[in-house]
């Protein structure tokens, strides 16, 4: 399957014989327990009550890398409801920001619930398999959707296969759009560097099918399920890119990439690739499809 991610519970080997799960909670509750590593999610509560008017019970909730609040749901197999259902969901999560905001205050902190970005909301359905019709559905809706395909292999490993990651027509991007297309020359940053952004853009975005922009004021980030790359407003002489390839596994050139693990910055990553011309935008884009195959 392209683009299968196998996760090892056990560091072990074992007989990796693909099957579904024998109820839709073995997924649920694995997939819980390895939030972040399998999906760039931190957990916040399971079967969240939506309370007695809405009568719901969410299946997972999380808040993503860039802070965005992210709806989990999943079906043991084939089930063409599940979407529909975390859209319903998600209508309610949107009407009560306040209650999601003392969620992840409880859970992570007051730092971090101030920092909720609702431009974002993101659906994660994660079951056996979709149809055609699915893909298509998801493709009709304004919200940030992406499906993904489990797969049990002997009794110790996951396979997570993303079948569609959309994005929709998010108006609060769309209106950031025209409004820098609208200012004069004079007032948009940085003349030649923001014409390397706008490359860097494209190049990002053209990496596969699928690949969102999430606007930060600090950073835009780039994801396909999770992370893979953040880039930062141009600097006065430099654009700074995050990637989540591994420091240790390329060359680090002075002036060009450095190791920042454990090094505060905007945005994910351990690599920091520093762009000043198209040639070095030419150069790393090794390293971008790298960041992508790794995250």
């Amino acid at each position: 399957m392209v683009g299968l991610k196998l996760f090892d519970m056990t560091g072990g080997m074992t007989e990796v014989v693909p099957r579904l799960a024998e109820v839709e909670a073995d997924v649920q509750d694995l997939v819980e327990a390895h939030m972040e590593t399998m999906l760039g999610v931190r957990f916040l509560a399971s079967e969240y009550s939506t309370g007695p008017v809405h009568g719901g019970r969410i299946d997972s909730l999380g808040l993503d890398e860039n802070g965005a609040p992210v709806i989990v749901e999943f079906k043991r197999g084939t089930d063409a409801g599940v979407i529909h259902q975390g859209l319903y969901y998600m209508a309610w999560l949107v009407d009560h920001k306040d209650a999601f905001r003392h969620l992840v205050r409880d859970r992570l902190g007051v730092t971090a619930a101030s920092q909720v970005l609702w431009s974002a909301p993101r659906l994660i359905c994660v079951a056996g398999d979709f149809t055609r019709y699915d893909v298509h559905a998801v493709r009709e809706h304004r919200r940030l959707i992406d499906l993904v395909r489990y797969r049990f292999f002997g009794t110790d490993h996951i396979g997570l296969e993303t079948v569609a990651s959309v994005a929709g027509q998010m108006p609060a991007l769309a209106r950031a759009r025209r409004c820098v297309a609208g200012l004069p020359p004079a007032r948009r940053q940085g003349g030649a560097l923001a014409e390397l952004a706008a490359a860097v853009d494209e190049t990002l975005l053209g990496l596969a099918d699928g690949i969102t922009r999430v606007q930060r004021k600090q950073y835009a980030a780039y994801q396909r399920l999770r992370n893979f790359a953040c880039v930062c407003p141009p600097q006065q002489t430099k654009l700074l890119v995050y990637l989540k390839a591994d420091p240790t596994e390329v060359d680090i050139i002075p002036g060009f990439t450095r190791d920042v693990t454990g090094l505060g910055h905007h945005g994910t990553g351990d690599l920091e690739v520093q762009l000043r011309t198209e040639r070095d935008l030419e150069r790393a884009q090794v390293l971008f499809r790298l960041s992508y195959a790794a995250a």
